[in-house]
């Protein structure tokens, strides 16, 4: 008489318990502080050359030794750096992405998540009960007018929203249609990557760079380095007052997000006064999905919240926007998860 196979039920995987689950979030706001430290000193930047003691990476940074070797043994339990002997720490390819030279770094991102940013996330309560906005709860004044009186922020801000626009500015210059085209104006546009990526795009086109004087004053070497200078004017000025006339297309990325709906449907119309006959008002924002899924602009729109009182917003919600304004919705182009081009024509 044969044996019969034992027959052995699969082991299913226990559930996550919630509290679990709560930790976890819990522990972000360590990571953050523990990175911010790593990039704030430049370890990633130390490190390029080869492993290094942490006594040797305390004597150049100032920190102190033992304080600084507990920081690091904790990132490294999560694979940025690693300790590869005694007291000796390496980089990792997540550390890697902390270097200053890294052609995609991550080192000014973090450093602005970890200060004042920081800061006013711990005032979400209070704009969530007062509808004050958190930011200007604990600093005293709005994000950008603090980031014009302090120059090292602002510069870690510029640094910031350039790394974030050279994947969109990429995915503009080469997801629409500027061929009708004449003069693009970028408003808001920083140091002019965005503009730069469409004007080497599309050479019968020319630009108009519009921000802030202090801002647009950083423009000329990413202009030049894009050999799109002699296409491209600088305008400083205030797009709640005005914008530079005579676009046929003014483009705003990443700019009605930072604003309420009263602040961006100004904005919208100083494009629609500006505009020249037959031209469009382009939006490039990450949009709202519905329902529960995940998404990082959820977490993005509350961001808005605390830094600026701005929001992110569905279709529908700009397309409001755009009626306000005088300007007709047109088309909604996605290019990314968080990058789709939504038109608005003016009146004229």
């Amino acid at each position: 008489m044969s044996e019969s196979p034992v027959s052995e039920s699969p082991v299913s995987e226990s559930p996550v318990p919630p509290q679990r689950t709560i930790l976890d979030f819990l522990n972000g706001n360590r990571v953050v502080q523990a990175l911010y430290v790593a990039a704030k000193l430049g370890l990633a930047d130390l490190l390029a050359s080869g492993p290094r003691t942490v006594e040797d990476l305390a004597a150049t940074t100032g920190a102190q030794a033992d304080r600084l070797y507990r920081v690091l043994r904790a990132l490294a339990s999560l694979g940025v750096f690693e300790e590869t002997g005694a007291r000796q720490f390496a980089l990792t390819p997540l550390a890697d992405a902390l270097r200053t030279d890294h052609p995609e770094s991550m080192r000014a991102f973090v450093i602005f998540r970890g200060e004042e940013s920081y800061r006013a996330w711990s005032a979400l309560l209070h704009g969530v009960m007062t509808g004050e906005t958190p930011f200007n709860h604990v600093f005293g004044m709005g994000h950008f007018d603090y980031l014009a009186q302090h120059p090292e922020a602002s510069a870690i801000f510029d640094q910031v929203m350039t790394g974030g626009s050279k994947r969109a500015a990429a995915a503009i210059a080469g997801g629409y249609d500027f061929g009708p085209a004449r003069v693009v104006v970028d408003v808001g546009g920083g140091q002019g990557t965005v503009i730069a990526a469409v004007l080497r795009a599309h050479p019968h086109v020319r630009g108009i760079l519009f921000d802030q004087p202090h801002v647009v004053a950083g423009a000329a070497a990413v202009l030049a380095a894009a050999g799109v200078a002699d296409r491209c004017a600088t305008v400083g000025g205030d797009f709640f007052a005005a914008v530079a006339p005579g676009g046929d297309l003014y483009l705003l990325r990443r700019i009605l997000h930072d604003w309420d709906d009263e602040h961006a449907t100004t904005i919208l119309r100083r494009c629609a006064e500006a505009l020249a006959p037959g031209g469009k008002v382009l939006v490039v924002e990450g949009l709202i999905p519905p329902g529960n899924d995940p998404s990082p602009m959820k977490f993005l729109d509350v961001m808005m919240l605390v830094m600026n009182g701005g929001r992110e917003r569905t279709a529908e919600e700009y397309h409001r926007l755009f009626r306000a304004a005088g300007l007709r919705p047109g088309h909604v182009l996605p290019l990314a998860e968080d990058i789709t081009i939504l038109e608005a024509e003016g009146d004229r």
